[in-house]
């Protein structure tokens, strides 16, 4: 190895050194300034208590969508941020309402009789969580909450009513998952 060889690897290597040197000051200055990642722990004032979730409105044609929805996110709400649900607007610490815009059900995949195997299903909603203590105050809200899921059918069944009804359940259960995850990590 020659001498401008080995000066060179120096120079790059005294560089890479000042380089993760800069780095690694900055992450300490962010560290210690107080930022975090949004999404890490929970988003809801601490003090809150008790959630009132009313039966979502269903603008869609599908039939039970707002009891199944409405059902999922009382549930996941209960597990995953830890509030009591009540019935009435006066024990309520905070009301999450929610609008069903649309309901859509695309076929995705299809088998090689050309049977539809898989589809997608995308649910447009209007949700809001609002302070009741607080003359109702808008903790959260997004007025065009998209959830867009693919689920799997299988196309030998011969009973599509069930088949359906299973999948609304499911779609169900994940766009609550999805909700009250944005609920309680402030996405």
């Amino acid at each position: 190895m020659n001498r401008a060889d080995t000066t060179n690897k120096r120079r790059l290597l005294r560089r890479l050194c000042a380089e993760a040197g800069v780095v690694s000051l900055a992450i300490i200055s962010l560290a210690s300034c107080g930022y975090s990642l949004l999404g890490q722990g929970n988003f809801l004032p601490p003090d809150l208590r008790t959630v009132q979730i009313p039966t979502f409105e269903n603008r869609t044609t599908r039939v039970e969508l707002e009891q199944r929805v409405t059902q999922a996110v009382a549930s996941e709400m209960v597990s995953r941020s830890g509030l009591a649900i009540v019935s009435s607007e006066k024990q309520a610490d905070v009301i999450l309402k929610g609008v069903i815009e649309s309901f859509g059900l695309t076929p995705v995949d299809f088998n090689e009789q050309g049977r539809a195997t898989r589809y997608q299903v995308i649910v447009n909603a209007k949700i809001e969580l609002l302070d009741h203590r607080n003359e109702d105050a808008v903790i959260w809200k997004n007025e065009h909450y998209n959830f867009t899921e693919n689920y799997a059918i299988d196309p030998g069944s011969t009973d599509a009513f069930d088949q359906e009804t299973r999948a609304i359940q499911e779609i169900a259960q994940r766009f609550a998952t999805s909700v009250v995850s944005n609920l309680v990590e402030g996405f």
